[in-house]
């Protein structure tokens, strides 16, 4: 049990920092600005500003 809660910690971490990288790629790419907007919305997990630990 303890394996599968660190499983889902990783995987919570992993697809956070594919959402920020994403979110890079998107903001630098040169797109319209109402896509880039639409595609941002509809990432995951919304960019906020928690510290990590």
């Amino acid at each position: 049990m303890i394996l599968v809660a660190v499983m889902a910690e990783m995987l919570e971490e992993y697809t956070a920092l594919l959402s920020r990288v994403a979110e890079h790629v998107f903001l630098s790419a040169p797109i319209p600005r109402r896509v880039r907007i639409l595609i941002l919305r509809r990432l995951p997990f919304p960019s906020t500003s928690s510290s990590s630990s």
